[in-house]
């Protein structure tokens, strides 16, 4: 058996006492967030493994919705891309993306929004666009805004899945494709936007919410393993930390066999 890689620097090593990864830990308690019977708006990559674990786990009725315009897709195994034909197959319609866009997301007919980023900052606002202050020439381009500027603007509320670490978890990020909470309280509602925001980020250490008052994200529980001295050391600005602090409850035995099952078919096996 290969043994298990090292952690990154600054990350916690929870692989080997607990029999799982930093990021089993946070799919499983991402997937945990979402609810039976809801609609949900999935981007590709960390979002879909864990909207897939919850449907197949514990919310056989939610509704995957990807901006394809797929919708209501059961796919028997990870899509690769929002324009994979396991969608359309296994989906309850499949419509035009305006329509996807007109008619579902931006009325505000659907539950959650579930993305991802590379950068991220304290008021939840994301970025997935480009890395570097130039926009023409900038360190990094990114794969670029797709549906969410969408998702975050009008699903009603939004989650978050993302690794967290100085790169992304930054002061300011380079590029707002995306509106958390703007520069604080009042700026979703001055910009127009009319769903709740981001409601929970979900990262590897743990997980964050936006204070009730002030909209910055504070950190309220931690996985197992994780310290808050680790969760601060990982965030690019001055983390607020709820009390009291509370734990997550590891993966099961279960959950786990699922999300392996899923992340075999990703690479072309069956489980």
């Amino acid at each position: 058996m290969t043994a298990p890689p090292d952690p990154r620097p600054g990350e916690p090593d929870l692989t080997a006492p607990a029999g799982w990864t930093a990021d089993e830990m946070m799919t499983v308690a991402a997937a945990r967030q979402l609810r039976d019977g809801t609609a949900c708006f999935v981007g590709i990559g960390l979002p879909s493994t864990a909207a897939n674990l919850a449907r197949a786990i514990h919310a056989p009725n939610l509704v995957l919705v990807y901006e394809s315009g797929c919708l209501g897709a059961k796919p028997d195994r990870l899509p690769l891309s929002i324009g994979d034909g396991v969608l359309a197959d296994t989906a309850d319609a499949v419509v035009s993306v305006p329509e996807v866009f007109n008619y579902w997301l931006q009325p505000g007919r659907i539950d959650v929004g579930f993305l991802g980023a590379a950068q991220l900052d304290r008021y939840g606002n994301l970025n997935t666009t480009v890395v570097g202050d130039d926009y023409a020439t900038p360190a990094v381009r990114l794969p670029g805004a797709g549906g969410a500027p969408e998702i975050a603007a009008s699903c009603r509320e939004v989650v978050v899945i993302v690794r967290q670490n100085l790169r992304t978890f930054t002061t300011r990020v380079d590029f707002v494709t995306s509106v958390g909470y703007g520069t604080g309280p009042g700026d979703r509602e001055r910009l127009g936007l009319r769903g709740g925001g981001p409601r929970l980020v979900i990262t590897d250490l743990g997980v964050l919410e936006p204070d009730p008052v002030s909209c910055e994200l504070t950190l309220t529980r931690l996985h197992p393993g994780v310290t808050r001295e680790q969760a601060r050391a990982a965030t690019g600005w001055d983390l607020a930390v709820a009390e009291p602090l509370t734990t997550n409850d590891p993966p099961t035995a279960h959950e786990l066999a699922v999300l392996r099952a899923l992340r075999a078919t990703a690479e072309g096996s069956r489980p």
